[in-house]
């Protein structure tokens, strides 16, 4: 007998709300909730398709160890042994900083999974974090630290009321907003642009987003900075500045008007090639709304000036008046006033600095594009041992290849995953956890503790369905690792013995089921303790409940945490790196022949989660391809369907060709998130794509100094017909099952 159960989506930042059919353990079928408060029907496809990637029969079950170099099952007990041991002899013999941990994505789309990560690495006393935002969103972090003074300081556009809204580097349409809750991201920009607001897309592509609403402008890849530099300088120029306001709630006009006196429309027109013209006649829809707003996303951030530019787009939301203003960018919060309670805590201020580069930490985490020099480099602080938690770097990160060789040197290499992924493979051992189908949870941390969301509102949900096999959420699983390890929890004995008291007695009368902390309670504390009410009663609002409406106004000389209450536009650190840009724009200007590669993403795939469901990657669908407009095609000697051989001073990776007129010429697309050929997921495993992160670099010298991120698109690129075979170290996915080959039909599913 079927039941219909209300829950909502924790796979990105849309959250939407969702109906899902449960019969008996299973979950059968999932539909959009219709009724929800904010989300009000829609759900994407892969959302509505996860349960198919939750139910594959290569879910992980049991826990794994590496014994005689084959993954085997073993019971908990002696693989929570076998890692306690082996993390306290490394502490005793290398020091806590040994003992490293990457967090991936997944892990922060849900609450109490992080909170725990980071209570055990406290415990152990191991400065040794790395994050996937070091991929593509710690630049946003480490500029809001500087100008706003707490790094999840985040404005966000006020998609309801602006008049002119200017993309740069994002294709919501696909791959949704992003450090923004926003359900149905197509139809909200039709609605955007039926009531009168200009829309600007910026980007090197003719996307989705550029298709759906507004005027789409080509810019050359990794350009972005120079842009928003004669955007600043056009802007001063033109427009009516508010002195007193800036005055009143800023700092540091004066020196950001001189960053930016040398970069006329005219003159960044020859790097970024966008006509001086065009970008006036941005600057004035800008201007004359009233309520105007620049976002990016991913294809900024990934780029080599990524902090740059984005503390320029704020700085030119906040000094035109836009920044706190209804129709401008808004500063919200939610449950709690989460930057006053930093501020007050330290959490997330306090900085350590790498070993390798000196890199400051951004949000308590290093840079993911040194942690193969921090493995490798032999002396003090060197790397013995990794957790990975929902996250998977052997594909996601610059030079995996490099990375998997620091891997499988590694005395202690554990995965918590629900897949037998990539950086599985290689792991010590891997440790079978929940979906987000099987945990209680809250929406994460943007929309819980931000209010990172057009419209305002709380959710709760129950597990959905229960663990299957030796399934254990994250939560618990750190309270175990803890315990075995000799440590505790936050470096708190008092909490880890009234956690571990906690399990037992949650455990009582559970029979064979798996233990668990009591998740629910812990939310409903969460909830109690921000002036929210109990889960329970959360719970009963099943389509959601929403909360006060965002407030215009209330940002500027009232929340901002910096000591003198204002917004720093000028950052000490930022004025010194932007003297790089002279050389940066030479730079430019000596490679505007060469093709630059940027990333893409389908609609049937989500980072490296979703290529296990076949129905995602079948026929066509099953490699990625490189897209290249017709005439960088022609002039190479390559058509469609032919194989190309794509390569930087890292690697070549080899993948069939895609023609795509929406590309500007010099511009070449290749999906990320492929490459899972020597993973154990039956499916995804047979497809042929190849890791377009095999090209980009890693090490200190390749990362960008003031946020620690890898360069991983605009990057330079060679591109030639594939001939003979592929020198050892470079890459190709094409064999494996069938050369994949190209048709007017997969093109059309790809994008």
């Amino acid at each position: 007998m079927t039941e219909t159960v209300h829950t909502f989506c924790r796979i990105c930042e849309a959250l939407c709300g969702l109906e899902v059919e449960v019969d008996g353990d299973q979950v059968v079928d999932i539909k959009p909730d219709d009724a929800h408060v904010a989300t009000r029907g829609y759900g994407c496809l892969k959302g509505l398709k996860q349960h198919r990637m939750y139910n594959t029969p290569d879910r992980l079950m049991y826990p794994m160890q590496r014994v005689d170099g084959e993954l085997q099952r073993v019971s908990w007990d002696d693989a929570l042994g076998d890692i306690g041991g082996k993390v306290r002899r490394l502490i005793d013999e290398h020091g806590p900083d040994s003992i490293a941990m990457y967090v991936g994505t997944a892990a922060g789309f849900g609450v109490l999974h992080p909170v725990f990560a980071q209570g055990f690495m406290q415990g152990v006393g191991s400065a040794s974090m790395f994050s996937s935002a070091t991929q593509d969103c710690a630049n946003k972090f480490a500029v809001a630290r500087e100008i706003y003074g707490f790094p999840f300081t985040q404005p966000f556009p006020d998609l309801e009321n602006l008049e002119c809204l200017i993309i740069v580097g994002a294709n919501p349409a696909i791959s949704k907003w992003s450090f923004l809750q926003v359900s149905n991201p197509i139809r909200r920009l039709k609605e955007i642009e039926a009531r009168g607001a200009k829309v600007f897309i910026v980007d090197p592509r003719r996307t989705e987003t550029a298709k759906v609403a507004g005027e789409h402008v080509f810019i050359r890849p990794n350009t972005d900075v120079f842009f928003y530099l004669s955007f600043l300088h056009e802007l001063l120029a033109t427009a009516d500045i508010d002195r007193g306001r800036i005055d009143r709630h800023m700092t540091g006009f004066e020196e950001l008007c001189r960053v930016a006196e040398a970069w006329s429309p005219e003159r960044t027109a020859e790097v970024t090639r966008i006509p001086a013209e065009t970008l006036r006649e941005m600057v004035r829809a800008y201007r004359e709304a009233d309520g105007a707003a620049l976002y990016c996303s991913t294809g900024v951030n990934m780029g080599t000036n990524g902090s740059l530019a984005f503390w320029l787009q704020e700085c030119i939301n906040a000094i035109s008046g836009n920044l706190d203003r209804k129709g401008g960018t808004l500063v919200s919060t939610g449950v709690i006033d989460f930057a006053a309670f930093g501020k007050k805590t330290g959490t997330l201020l306090h900085q350590n600095e790498s070993r390798i580069g000196g890199f400051k930490s951004v949000n308590d985490a290093m840079p993911g594009g040194i942690l193969a020099d921090e493995i490798l480099t032999p002396g003090d602080r060197q790397i013995k041992a990794l957790f990975v938690t929902g996250g998977n770097p052997l594909i996601t990160m610059a030079n995996s290849e490099r990375l998997r060789d620091a891997f499988q040197e590694l005395e202690l290499l554990v995965v918590l995953d629900i897949q037998p992924s990539e950086t599985a493979s290689v792991a010590t051992h891997v440790l079978p956890c929940t979906s987000p189908f099987q945990r209680p949870d809250l929406p994460f941390v943007f929309p819980l503790m931000l209010g990172l969301q057009v419209k305002p509102y709380l959710q709760a949900t129950r597990a959905v369905v229960p663990p299957q096999g030796e399934q254990r959420d994250e939560a618990t699983i750190y309270l175990d690792i803890a315990k075995a390890s000799g440590v505790d929890l936050w470096g708190s004995a008092a909490a880890q013995r009234a956690f571990e008291a906690a399990k037992a007695i949650k455990s009582i009368g559970r029979g064979e089921k798996q233990p668990s902390i009591p998740q629910e309670l812990l939310l409903s504390g969460l909830l109690r303790a921000t002036k929210q009410g109990s889960f329970k009663k959360l719970l009963k609002e099943k389509h959601g409940r929403l909360r006060p409406e965002h407030d215009p106004g209330s940002f500027l000389g009232k929340r901002v945490v910096h000591d003198d209450r204002k917004v720093h536009l000028a950052p000490e650190a930022y004025l010194q790196q932007a003297q790089k840009l002279e050389a940066d724009f030479q730079r430019e200007l000596d490679t505007k022949d060469e093709l630059k590669l940027i990333t893409k993403r389908a609609i049937t795939t989500h980072n490296s989660w979703t290529h296990n469901i076949e129905e995602f990657v079948t026929r066509e669908r099953g490699t990625n391809h490189l897209y290249m407009h017709p005439d960088d095609a022609s002039r190479i000697g390559l058509s469609e369907g032919d194989l190309a051989d794509v390569s930087t001073e890292v690697s070549t990776v080899r993948v069939p060709v895609r023609l795509l007129s929406e590309l500007m010429p010099g511009s070449v697309a290749l999906p990320h998130g492929w490459g899972h050929q020597d993973s154990k997921m039956g499916v995804a495993s047979r497809t042929s794509g190849v890791n377009v992160n095999l090209l980009a670099a890693d090490g200190p010298e390749n990362l960008e100094k003031l946020s620690g991120m890898a360069h991983l698109t605009g990057i330079i690129v060679d591109v030639k017909p594939a001939t003979g075979e592929l020198n050892s170290g470079h890459w190709s996915g094409i064999g494996r099952e069938a050369t994949a080959q190209a048709s007017d039909e997969s093109v059309a599913a790809d994008g």
